[in-house]
């Protein structure tokens, strides 16, 4: 049997990548379609998918060529890309390099959604005095969201680490496909029955087609209707359905929805713990205050009591007779001040104490005092005093003398 040549994988596709790369339409070549699963690399390329009605083909704008492009590329948009179609052949497969992308309207779905959005918006259901307030502190959240991924996961572990005692609720739904819409319906109403104080609807990226259950009419009037607030974080953070415009809080990713539902523990200990100080000064305080009037009240009653007021008098009685008692022996000792004064002038004055001295006092008989020799005459008689008693004597001659 003919045996025909064996090649490798990678002389197959440059081969094929040749055939391609020769082709005159392919080298240059615009195409029309739908924009899906759009991705902004952070390398600054746009990689994303071209489809119709029944194919899909591979596209990749590189950072040098988004000079071209006027618009932000999103899932839904209708364009028309200029480029051209080769292989990559490290993987074997071809796709569409894009040198300059144009609109052309939104897709199909996108259309719809925007109907949708608008019809929503004219009902008042993104209103935001609609919008429920979310709890501060919950003990129950419920989860709406896939039982398998990444999605349940990062919110346990988000909400328990702020919260171990949280107790979570976790309702798997289907978040894609034809019954999803119902799932997702049926999750937010057991969860509102179940009493949980925060509802999250989570699931992953995707495209437009993977996220269209959130764009149902029935999941966004089952969102509204809730009586339990309801955070969604759907999809990447570029990804926006009806149902983040209708619910009461939109979260970028499943973890900033945990962080947003559920208070952090530990910030709450330590609130907790700065008002019980606070609490405890404003007390002592007030103590302090009330102790403060209530010992001058007691003062002022000890005051206006009987008997401090008799006390009071005591004292001041007290006070006034020591005050006289003084007054009176500084009185008593300035008078025998005088008199002593007085006694030594008199003492001086006294005729005895001249007599002591030598001297005698004479009168006469009838007591007249004798200043002069000329009141005394020849022969008459006289009484002299002297110290120890009295002498009567008569005068036997009278003889002036000049002394005065």
């Amino acid at each position: 049997m003919y045996m025909s040549a064996v090649y490798s994988v990678s002389q197959i596709n440059s081969y094929v990548k040749t055939i391609i790369t020769q082709d005159y339409l392919l080298g240059d070549v615009a195409v029309r379609g739908e924009v899906s699963n759009c991705k902004y690399h952070s390398s600054g390329h746009i990689f994303f998918t071209l489809k119709d009605l029944s194919s899909t083909i591979t596209c990749v704008m590189f950072a040098g060529s988004r000079g071209n492009l006027a618009f932000r590329l999103t899932d839904g948009y209708q364009v028309i890309v200029s480029g051209t179609v080769d292989v990559y052949e490290r993987e074997g497969k071809y796709q569409l390099y894009a040198r300059e992308i144009k609109a052309d309207g939104a897709g199909e779905l996108y259309e719809r959604f925007l109907a949708l959005k608008d019809k929503l918006a004219e009902m008042g259901m993104f209103a935001p005095e609609y919008k429920r307030p979310l709890p501060r502190y919950i003990s129950t959240l419920g989860i709406v969201t896939s039982p398998t991924g990444a999605v349940v996961h990062d919110i346990i572990n988000v909400a328990k680490r702020r919260n171990p005692y949280l107790q979570i609720l976790i309702y798997p739904a289907a978040v894609q496909g034809d019954e999803a819409a119902e799932s997702i319906i049926a999750g937010i109403e057991a969860l509102g029955r179940a009493k949980a104080d925060v509802i999250i609807i989570g699931r992953g990226g995707g495209s437009i087609e993977d996220l269209w259950t959130f764009n149902e009419e029935s999941v966004a009037q089952a969102i509204f209707d809730s009586h339990v607030p309801i955070i969604t974080a759907i999809g990447h953070e570029t990804d926006v359905t009806i149902a983040d415009y209708v619910a009461d809080l939109r979260a970028p990713t499943p973890s900033a929805a945990a962080e947003l539902a559920v208070y952090d523990i530990l910030v709450l200990e330590n609130e907790l713990s700065g008002l019980k100080r606070r609490l405890r000064q404003a007390w002592e305080r007030q103590f302090s205050s009330i102790k403060y009037h209530v010992l001058s009240l007691e003062k002022k009653l000890i005051a206006a009591s009987p008997q401090e007021r008799l006390q009071d008098r005591r004292t001041q009685v007290k006070l006034l007779t020591i005050r006289l008692q003084n007054q009176i022996r500084e009185r008593i000792n300035n008078e025998r001040y005088l008199i002593n004064i007085k006694e030594q002038t008199l003492t001086g004055m006294s005729p005895q104490a001249k007599l002591g001295r030598g001297w005698a006092f004479v009168e006469e008989m009838d007591g007249r005092r004798i200043n002069d020799i000329g009141q005394i005459k020849s022969g008459g008689q006289l009484r002299l005093y002297l110290p120890g008693g009295r002498v009567i004597a008569e005068a036997k001659e009278v003889e002036k003398t000049n002394v005065p």
